[in-house]
């Protein structure tokens, strides 16, 4: 019970440590650093998505190499994207890292939809970890503790420059230090509200893990895709993003691999 109370609370102490980044830094964050969080963030969630989420799912119950265990890695992975997708276009909000509107049109503040943004982007990844820690705590799934842990690890260290993505807009708009930080730390608020929730779930539901990691792997690799890769691939400094991914990557393969 502790391994799963701290498996949840480490992602969100991340995005506090992030957060904390407006009593240090300027009003508005470097474009370079920004670039890099970007990628780096998109790096730990690719990995993260593959190795903990996606072959445990392929891997549930037997071969990885037969059509029945391919069935709910595939529908799951759809069906997490289909939901980020549904999401996405029904919520008004602003795209990470800039002031581009999505969704439908609101006359909500800018504070509101980056705090919806956010909101959106870390709800998978409470999921993923949910999941994860629930499928360490059954052990039919051929998750370790560990390797649950390091889930728990690589969110909370991409989790550190997501948090100062969202503070430091917060500060440049003219708040104070203390309530863009209160801000940026309780945009992470949903991530254990929702590995909650999944670990409730999955206490009933046992024989949906392999759906439900694939869901969480799809949702997680949405947010990717549609909000931080693009972002950090466009326009000066891109290289850096992929310099960022790359770093990402490996970070998060190797935690899952070394200590799985």
């Amino acid at each position: 019970m502790n391994g799963i109370i701290l498996g949840i609370l480490i992602p969100f102490l991340g995005t506090v440590a992030g957060s904390a980044f407006v009593f240090f830094m300027r009003r508005e964050m470097n474009a370079v650093v920004q670039k890099a969080m970007l990628g780096f963030a998109s790096g730990v969630m690719v990995a993260a998505s593959v190795w903990s989420l996606l072959i445990p799912a392929l891997e549930f119950g037997g071969e990885a190499n037969s059509a029945p265990q391919l069935l709910p890695a595939a529908v799951g992975f759809l069906a997490g994207m289909a939901f980020l997708l549904l999401i996405d276009y029904a919520t008004p909000h602003l795209h990470i890292g800039t002031s581009k509107p999505e969704g439908p049109r609101s006359h909500l503040s800018r504070t509101a939809m980056l705090m919806l943004a956010v909101t959106i982007h870390n709800l998978p990844e409470g999921m993923a970890v949910g999941v994860v820690l629930a499928g360490a705590a059954d052990g039919g799934m051929g998750i370790s503790t560990a390797a649950a842990l390091a889930m728990s690890v690589g969110i909370a260290i991409q989790n550190v420059p997501e948090g100062a993505i969202v503070s430091m807009p917060m500060r440049a708009a003219g708040n104070s230090r203390w309530r863009s930080f209160l801000i940026g730390s309780l945009s992470g608020a949903v991530e254990p509200l929702g590995a909650l929730a999944v670990i409730m779930l999955t206490a009933w539901l046992t024989p949906a893990m392999p759906y439900l990691l694939a869901f969480a792997a799809g949702a997680m690799l949405y947010v990717v895709i549609e909000e931080l890769i693009p972002e950090a691939s466009t326009g000066e400094h891109s290289n850096l993003g992929t310099v960022g991914f790359a770093i990402g990557f490996t970070l998060m393969m190797t935690l899952d691999v070394v200590l799985g």
